[in-house]
């Protein structure tokens, strides 16, 4: 298994990840920034907060790239809006797309499978509409019609993704040595329950 972690500069999260998973699994992993330059060490606090829990942190940033993109098998990302920008910008690796927390609580939480079929259903119904009533309605009078007739499907929606947990796991950057230590107790939580994840799959 090659899990790539990425984050916005590849000093702080992403490298975090990738040291807190090497500990603990067998995966071949490594990191990198949306952002990055090339070449700069992890952060002091990454760095400190690391060397506290008995790891060693030997980093240089790299920006992805789509080589690193195809080494992986998983793509895990610190927040929902990198894994937005890498979707945006490299379409073709949307199957192995993730944020860390997303990827870690699939299982765990019925309401993505719930809002998966909403979406299904949602478009099942425009399609049906605008095939139907498509020549008759000009633009304005088509989208209005449409919400009208979706209005219960959109609102089931809304219920469901505001059910959603928060899949960003907090930045650090620019905080006190506190404020990296709880972003490494937050990050240790997901990345035990990703090594388990990986050994579940691999059994």
């Amino acid at each position: 298994m090659k899990i790539l972690f990425v984050c916005t500069g590849n000093t702080c999260r992403s490298p975090m990840a990738e040291a807190l998973l090497r500990k603990i699994s067998t995966a071949e992993v490594k990191s990198a920034g949306i952002y990055a330059g090339n070449g700069q060490p992890a952060s002091e606090g990454t760095t400190a907060v690391l060397q506290n829990n008995g790891i060693a942190l030997n980093h240089q940033s790299q920006t992805v790239t789509p080589e690193l993109l195809n080494w992986a098998d998983l793509v895990l990302t610190m927040t929902t809006s990198h894994k937005q920008a890498l979707a945006v910008q490299h379409p073709t690796f949307n199957d192995k797309l993730f944020t860390l927390k997303e990827y870690v609580l699939l299982d765990e939480n019925d309401d993505w499978e719930k809002l998966k079929k909403a979406y299904s259903r949602l478009e099942e119904k425009r399609a049906e509409f605008i095939a139907e009533r498509g020549k008759e309605l000009d633009h304005n009078e088509m989208d209005r019609a449409l919400y009208d007739h979706l209005k219960m499907e959109i609102s089931d929606i809304q219920v469901l993704e505001a059910k959603l947990p928060n899949y960003d796991i907090s930045d650090p950057f620019g905080g006190d040595l506190s404020i990296y230590k709880k972003t490494l107790e937050e990050m240790k939580k997901y990345v035990e329950l990703l090594a388990k994840k990986i050994e579940n799959r691999r059994g």
